[in-house]
């Protein structure tokens, strides 16, 4: 099953299940709960901390949710924060989400000194709901801007172009 946020970020052939962590763990567990897919396979764009590059396409299977606040030592969680589809994270390009989007650079360098490198505010969601489900899960993603305090500016110019690559890269892979 192909799933996407919705909204302003949708595509035929994907099921939207919702934009941020909250909508997708719900609307997700419910469509789960009606329907086990054998797997999800979750499509969207991204914010690049850095070093990949705009158009880049991405695919990955692990997440983290991690706020900026915890990288600066504002704050703390109990939980654990990372979530992945493979036994090889080391191996993954690691996505992280938060409903908060990332603008400074210096706060983006410090997700890439923990080798996270894009920024999605739906994957961790889709990946704690696949892996409660015992669903085999992943994701692509294209990079439309980088985290920085032009991101939003640049992600409207290119989640277009962005989301056009991502058809053509699903289909070159079929």
């Amino acid at each position: 099953m192909i799933i996407c946020a919705g909204k302003s970020e949708q595509f035929d052939f994907a099921i939207p299940v919702g934009i941020g962590m909250l909508d997708v763990a719900m609307n997700l567990t419910k469509l789960c709960m009606a329907e086990t897919p054998k797997y999800l396979l979750f499509i969207g764009t991204a914010g690049s901390y850095g070093e990949k590059k705009i158009f880049d396409i991405v695919e990955s299977k692990a997440a983290t949710n991690i706020e900026n606040s915890f990288l600066i030592g504002g704050s703390y969680t109990p939980i654990d924060n990372l979530v992945s589809a493979t036994d090889d994270v080391s191996r993954e390009t690691l996505v992280n989400s938060s409903n908060y989007i990332t603008k400074n650079t210096d706060i983006s360098k410090r997700y890439l000194e923990k080798n996270i490198h894009l920024e999605n505010m739906e994957y961790y969601a889709v990946l704690k709901v696949a892996k409660s489900f015992g669903i085999p899960a992943g994701g692509v993603f294209c990079v439309t801007n980088y985290c920085d305090e032009n991101g939003h500016d640049t992600f409207l110019k290119n989640q277009k172009e962005a989301m056009e690559k991502i058809v053509v890269h699903l289909n070159i892979k079929k």
